[in-house]
């Protein structure tokens, strides 16, 4: 008979403990948060209080800052002034320690002096407090020196602070450390006494439910007896009647169990994708084919979410595609946890889900799901050895108003899709009829562009690029010109992304590197030498495998030689490539130059920036335009240069159009000139004419 009261201790007993196992560091967690928060608050309070009361000396110190060393920083006037104050602050207060940062990580005071002029710029609190959060860790240290001296056992937070200037821009960071030994030893107690007073009342809980078991145990062990009587027979009859019966059933229930469970596997599969276990795209269809009917009925709205992962084939080309299935199935797991009961999941096949939202009672109800699913990209998938980042593009149409009819909602839900990609990762997009004309334009722009490679439509022009302090022609950088018959003159801001996105930009940079080779090595032939000429490359050349050899391939076509050749990338696509540093060192072995364009408006680190087998840095447009108007862009033009120099770069500045720029670069030491002041990009008949002329 089945032990009621064993097995209800043993249960009772696992139950207690793992109640008991997650209350308690529940409530320790909640606690040590409850008081991590309010000793931020004190940090925070504190460090308002040192700016309302010393502004004027932390602004003299942020001042002093540019260009001190340690020593100076420590030892001059304005920061003993400020040492004092803010000690005299910190009396009778729990703050040990105060630490200020300027916008480049540096410590420009301390009440700690040994650590003035140290740099936290890796430091992930100080970077926090850069972009407007504020940063809190709590710690136990053995020994910690405050400015009363040294302090043993101590627990520390430390909160990293902005410091926002009257505009609220942030002109630095406090680091505040906070003696909270206090609060976390009365934390510590109060568990303790919590621990004991739920285990009493456990421990009587089972004792009273353990009596009442053991008296229906033995209820149930008198009326066992009867019960086995009455069976004893029953079974025997049963028995006989079974054995009968499974003589002459037996062939006849194997064939219905086989043919049942054939028609079962055909049914799941008619209606399953086989990898991911969700629906499949007859499933969706069917289901939001009924839903069209049933909400045009009741007046109901419903949406359908269209999901596509970003930079899934790339996991597929360099890892394979039993990688590739593993992570579907994944991204299935973890997609169908974010969406609701109630709703519709489906893989349409590929990289490709969508999402059937049914009852939609508003716009924002649909908002809070797309990015719902977009917020499911933001752990790594763990695949193995592997940990995979993702991100996703949702396009989001909705009836009635988008489309009445399935094809009309899922293809409209595709092209909110494609737009949501336009803005970048992990975003979503709401459809609208623009959308529809702008795809259309989109198609026939791209079929114009597929047409233009093959008949010639495209042209190579150059702009020049001269020796800062001579004036004398070092260099031309090639652009691309498109002339339509249809459309007509087509910049490259117009039709150079269609060619990314399409994939023509591998097709398109090939034809431009051979072209300008070319022109390059005819004008040699004739007598007119460009000394270095710069192509620009797009990230899906870099990707190619067979990048290396193309360009190899080119050089002996033309006859180019590689140290007349330079190419030019952006910080963005060298980030965007896997591997980036062996593939470049590959380009460079070739003898073939490099450039890092539009240098400062990207996010490269400065470790990242002196690993790269790069020559030259070209400084942004956007930046010199501000010369002379802007201060801040004079700045960033100055520590380029300074970055330059200590790397042993040359420098080439873009959108150079005025005497004033010049001069201002000339100043600087910047090597080389680019801009419509000395001459805008033009066809190659034009530009030799303009200088084989010169002497």
């Amino acid at each position: 008979m089945f032990n009621l009261s064993r097995y209800f201790s043993t249960v009772s007993f696992i139950l207690v403990v793992l109640a008991a196992g997650v209350l308690g560091p529940l409530y320790q967690k909640l606690s040590m948060q409850q008081l991590q928060d309010l000793a931020e608050g004190r940090n925070i309070a504190m460090a308002q209080v040192f700016k309302n009361t010393l502004h004027d000396s932390l602004d003299a110190v942020m001042d002093d800052t540019v260009g001190r060393d340690a020593e100076f920083l420590s030892q001059s006037d304005e920061s003993r002034r400020l040492h004092a104050s803010v000690l005299d602050l910190m009396r009778d207060t729990a703050v040990i320690r105060v630490k200020l940062y300027n916008r480049l990580g540096n410590t420009v005071f301390s009440t700690d002096a040994g650590q003035v002029g140290e740099s936290r710029l890796d430091n992930p609190g100080f970077r926090t407090a850069m972009s407007g959060g504020i940063a809190s860790e709590l710690t136990r240290r053995d020994t910690v020196d405050s400015f009363e001296g040294v302090l043993a056992q101590v627990d520390i937070l430390a909160t990293y602070i902005p410091i926002r200037s009257a505009d609220q821009s942030i002109t630095g960071v406090f680091e505040l450390y906070q003696n909270v030994t206090p609060f976390v030893s009365h934390l510590q107690r109060n568990m303790w006494l919590v621990t004991g007073g739920v285990a009493l009342v456990f421990g009587m809980l089972y004792l009273m439910q353990f009596l009442v078991v053991r008296r229906a145990q033995g209820i149930l062990e008198e009326q066992e007896g009867h019960i086995a009587a009455a069976r004893d027979t029953l079974e025997i009859q049963v028995a006989a009647r079974t054995d009968e019966l499974k003589r002459t059933n037996t062939q006849l229930e194997a064939e219905i169990a086989e043919r049942r469970q054939a028609q079962s596997k055909l049914n799941y599969l008619a209606y399953h994708d086989p990898l991911t276990g969700l629906a499949n795209r007859r499933s969706f269809i069917e289901r939001l084919e009924q839903n069209l009917r049933e909400s045009a009925a009741e007046g109901e709205r419903l949406a359908v979410l269209f999901i596509d992962l970003d930079q899934f084939k790339q996991v597929n080309d360099s890892l394979g595609h039993g990688v590739g299935d593993e992570l579907l199935v994944a991204v299935a797991a973890r997609l169908s946890d974010r969406v609701g009961l109630i709703d519709m999941l489906a893989r349409l096949g590929g990289d490709e889900f969508i999402c059937l939202m049914e009852a939609v009672r508003d716009k924002d109800e649909v908002e809070m799901l797309a990015r719902e699913i977009i917020a499911a990209f933001d752990d790594p998938f763990v695949l193995g050895d592997h940990e995979l980042f993702l991100s996703a593009a949702v396009g989001v149409s909705l009836s009635p108003g988008d489309g009445d009819s399935v094809l009309d909602l899922m293809r409209n839900a595709d092209t909110a899709m494609y737009r949501a990609k336009a803005l970048g990762r992990g975003n979503f997009h709401f459809y609208t009829p623009e959308m529809t004309r702008d795809a259309q334009e989109r198609i026939r722009m791209e079929n114009l562009l597929r047409r233009a490679l093959d008949n010639g439509e495209l042209s190579v022009h150059l702009q020049p690029q001269v020796e800062t302090s001579t004036g004398q022609l070092v260099g031309a950088e090639a652009l691309v010109r498109w002339n339509s018959p249809e459309l007509g003159l087509v910049m490259p801001m117009r039709f150079i992304p269609l060619a990314e996105d399409s994939g023509l930009i591998v097709g398109l940079g090939n034809w431009v590197l051979r072209e300008t080779c070319r022109q390059v090595m005819q004008w040699r032939a004739s007598g007119f030498d460009l000394p270095q000429v710069s192509v620009n490359l797009s990230v899906k050349q870099l990707e190619r495998p067979e990048f290396v050899e193309v360009l190899s391939e080119i050089l002996d076509e033309t006859g180019m030689d590689a140290a007349s050749l330079k190419l030019e990338l952006t910080e963005s696509v060298v980030m965007a490539v896997g591997d980036a540093f062996s593939l470049l060192e590959r380009v460079r072995d070739l003898g073939i130059s490099l450039a890092l364009d539009d240098f400062g408006t990207g996010y490269s680190s400065l470790s990242y920036l002196k690993m790269l087998p790069v020559q030259q840095l070209k400084i942004d447009k956007s930046f010199v335009d501000g010369i002379g108007k802007n201060p801040g862009d004079e700045a960033i033009i100055r520590t380029v240069m300074a970055l330059a120099c200590s790397l042993d770069f040359e420098v080439v500045a873009e959108g150079v159009e005025t005497i004033e720029q010049s001069d201002f670069l000339a100043a600087l030491g910047c090597q080389q000139l680019q801009g419509h002041l000395h001459g805008k990009a033009v066809a190659p008949q034009e530009f030799r004419a303009r200088w084989s002329a010169l002497p």
